[in-house]
């Protein structure tokens, strides 16, 4: 039990659990509480229930106290319940670190069996709605009661993490955007963070199924004074070293272990010998029960059951075998017949090829049939001359033939590049031209037969007639449209006399609009005179209001000066009402120092009744081993009567 205490008691080391050096800024959150607010010992994992974004949360009015102010880093604690913004050290702008993030956070999903489909590219940048899936999964390996509200989830999941002391911030505005490259790496460290605190609530509550025995009567043995200043201790000096850069806490721990023996006597040697003793207790236990349960006579009946079944095999197998044995004698019984048949097919082959090899040796020629196959040769060679000396003069005929078409196709090429060149000038080609109208005049000599050639000359001669047609047409046509223009042209300088006319009246009405302006004008500076004198009225009036004002200026200035005399004296006051509050917090903590130390005599009282309990259960384990061994001795004599 002593070695139980003393396991739990190291179990709470952060050092070897967390992967990360942020988790060490909660070492020192639960070291200066009062011994009223039950913490949970190292076995334990206090997980606060999320509260509302608008609930006001209590504080304990010790807040936790900055530790090595004065070393390198900067310190992450608080004083008396202020709080100050913590710098990030992880490297969560690096794109290496995102990444295993990124990986090590879909293990975990699919590990733990996460309901959705959550890929690594989905976990690249996530919508709103799938961060708070995967926030509300990880959570309840925490909590498996929670359920996410379906409104104000940006403000919900802030409020969370800061339940939970996470040290950095998480703003509220970051939510509506998760996925954006700015504010995706602090919502992934915060989920992996979670993840941390999971995996540490889990290799907790192993400790407390392995120890769960040791706490059944009491939950709070280990939270004497003696073993919380041990704890304060060991853990100011743990944080110490890291803010000074260290990782591990080698020293430390053994230097808190050797401590904790010396505080509950722990006996390592009585500890190594009960263990021996319930080694070799439980190989005889286990030896023993292997022995009552041997049944020789069950044994040969199973030993029967499966040589009946082997048996069974052997006989299928053998059928199997016989079966396969006859499927080969008619197999070897076909192939025999095939190969006399092909024997006796090989036998005539040869038979014949000798009377032909005969034939071949004995046949002559005449030399009648000599001369008749020379006399053939020859006629066979003159006919070859003949027919190349024609295929001579046909190649050098159609040579000639080429020459002159290429002349001739030469010739044409011109007359349709004129042709074509006089057609782009009138506009008629290419087929979408202005003057085409939808036809095709170019002209393509070689692409189709002769006969085809006239026909396209003739189509395009009766396109060219009616362009022309057209063309006289339209000719005349503006020829009388030019023929009334000049009409309308001499009726425009008719009316251009008209409106010459016109204007000249239009001149006369002008100079008499001028000379009516002339006369307004000089009402106007009449008028303008007049104003002059009503501004200097209006100016003597402003300048008497001015004085009427800086007479009232100064009556503020004394009520402003009378307000600050006043100010001060309330001021007065106020400072007496601080000394006062001064003086009843200093008897508050004169109170709650008093109360502390009555509650460190309760828990001793509490420690020695602890003591008596332990001793009390140590005899009866010690009773109840008597009465193994007695059962044991039993039980080996029945065996041996056995």
């Amino acid at each position: 039990m002593e070695r139980g205490r003393m396991s739990r008691a190291t179990s709470g080391r952060p050092s070897d659990m967390m992967p990360m050096r942020v988790q060490d800024s909660n070492r020192l959150s639960m070291m200066y509480t009062t011994p009223k607010s039950k913490q949970p010992s190292f076995g334990k994992l206090n997980i606060p229930k999320p509260q509302s974004v608008t609930s006001e949360r209590r504080t304990s009015f010790f807040g936790a106290r900055t530790v090595g102010a004065s070393m390198p880093r900067n310190s992450t604690m608080s004083g008396f319940g202020g709080t100050e913004k913590i710098k990030d050290t992880r490297p969560l702008h690096d794109k290496s670190f995102v990444q295993q993030c990124i990986r090590q956070l879909h293990e975990f999903l699919t590990e733990q069996g996460y309901p959705g489909t959550m890929s690594a590219k989905t976990l690249q940048s996530p919508s709103t709605k799938e961060f708070v899936k995967v926030f509300e999964f990880v959570y309840r390996q925490l909590d498996p009661t929670f359920e996410m509200p379906n409104s104000k989830v940006e403000e919900e999941v802030p409020a969370i993490l800061k339940a939970l002391r996470y040290p950095f911030v998480l703003s509220k505005s970051s939510m509506y955007s998760v996925g954006a490259p700015h504010t995706w790496p602090q919502a992934l460290g915060a989920l992996m963070w979670l993840i941390d605190q999971v995996k540490i609530n889990w290799c907790l509550r192993k400790q407390e199924l392995l120890f769960s025995d040791f706490c059944e009567d009491s939950d709070n043995i280990e939270e004497g004074a003696e073993y919380n200043k041990l704890l304060v201790d060991y853990t100011a000096e743990a944080y110490a070293n890291f803010m000074q850069g260290h990782d591990t806490f080698d020293d430390v721990d053994e230097l808190f272990l050797n401590k904790l023996k010396k505080l509950y006597n722990v006996d390592e040697a009585l500890l190594a010998s009960m263990e021996e003793k319930y080694r070799i207790l439980s190989e005889e236990v286990e030896r023993l029960e292997k022995e009552s349960h041997t049944d020789r006579l069950m044994t040969k009946r199973m030993e029967r059951v499966k040589l009946q079944a082997d048996l069974k095999k052997l006989q299928s197998y053998r059928s199997n075998l016989e079966s396969f044995k006859v499927n080969l004698e008619n197999r070897a019984s076909e192939l025999s017949d095939e190969l006399e048949t092909a024997g006796s097919h090989l036998e005539s082959l040869k038979r014949e090829q000798n009377e032909l090899q005969l034939l071949l040796q004995n046949q002559k020629f005449t030399p009648a049939d000599v001369e008749r196959i020379n006399r053939e040769k020859r006629e066979l060679q003159q006919t070859i001359s003949s027919l190349s000396k024609s295929l001579e003069d046909a190649e050098q005929h159609k040579w000639n033939e080429e020459i002159a078409l290429a002349k001739v196709k030469e010739k044409a090429e011109l007359k349709v590049a004129e042709y074509h060149k006089l057609a782009r000038k009138l506009k008629l080609i290419p087929l979408s031209a202005e003057n085409a109208c939808g036809h095709d005049f170019e002209i393509r000599p070689f692409e189709c037969g002769p006969g085809s050639m006239v026909q396209h000359k003739t189509q395009i001669q009766m396109l060219l007639r009616k362009l022309i047609s057209d063309v006289e047409e339209e000719n005349s046509r503006l020829a009388n449209m030019k023929l009334s223009l000049e009409e309308s042209s001499e009726q425009v300088n008719s009316n251009l006399l008209d409106k010459s006319n016109d204007l000249k009246q239009l001149r006369e009405q002008i100079r008499k609009l001028d000379e009516r302006l002339d006369s307004d004008m000089q009402e106007l500076a009449q008028e303008e005179q007049d104003w002059a004198a009503e501004m200097e009225t209006v100016e003597n009036h402003r300048t008497t209001l001015e004085k009427k004002v800086n007479y009232g200026y100064d009556e503020s200035v004394q009520h402003l000066k009378a307000a600050q005399q006043q100010y001060h004296l309330v001021l007065q006051e106020t400072n007496e009402e601080r000394r006062t509050v001064a003086n009843n917090l200093a008897s508050v903590f004169t109170t709650a120092a008093n109360h502390l130390s009555i509650t460190e005599k309760c828990l001793e009282d509490l420690h020695g009744r602890v003591q008596r309990v332990c001793s009390k259960a140590v005899e009866e384990d010690e009773a109840a081993l008597q009465k193994l061994r007695e059962t044991l001795k039993s039980f080996t004599s029945k065996a041996n009567s056995l």
